[in-house]
């Protein structure tokens, strides 16, 4: 949506620019508001100043926030991204854009550990990440 705005600065990713950040709360809130329920939102953040910003202003809203770190190890993670033949027909920027994100990811992994639950997707189909996912967040608390 921001990407269409001319005068916002140049950055390398749409992630920099504030208004993003804020818009991803924004959206949530006023989507939860309108249609209740539970709101899933697969999303890549690899700036922990970015995720504290984002996850402050949903908690501010009262929106629980289950964070899932779905990690593979790079080679898979490399061929995911090569043979993901959907997203990379529709979006054909998403490849590239996402095969250059892959060291930031490793970087980040420390922060990510900390913050959210790791879920080791490598040897699991994408039912079984979701299934284990919703198992989780609707476990009862010890």
């Amino acid at each position: 949506m921001l990407g269409h705005v001319e005068k916002l600065p140049q950055v390398d990713d749409f992630q920099h620019w504030p208004p993003w950040r804020h818009l991803v709360v924004e959206t949530a809130a006023q989507l939860l508001g309108y249609v209740g329920g539970a709101l899933i939102v697969p999303q890549t953040v690899l700036v922990g100043q970015y995720w504290a910003e984002i996850r402050s202003g949903l908690e501010k809203y009262g929106i629980p926030v289950h964070h899932f770190v779905l990690h593979c190890d790079p080679d898979t993670l490399t061929e995911r991204i090569e043979t993901d033949s959907e997203t990379n027909t529709r979006f054909p920027k998403a490849r590239q854009w996402r095969l250059d994100h892959r060291a930031a990811y490793r970087d980040a992994l420390p922060w990510l550990t900390r913050e959210g639950k790791v879920v080791d997707t490598a040897r699991r189909s994408p039912s079984q990440v979701a299934r284990l996912v919703a198992d989780t967040v609707t476990a009862p608390s010890p």
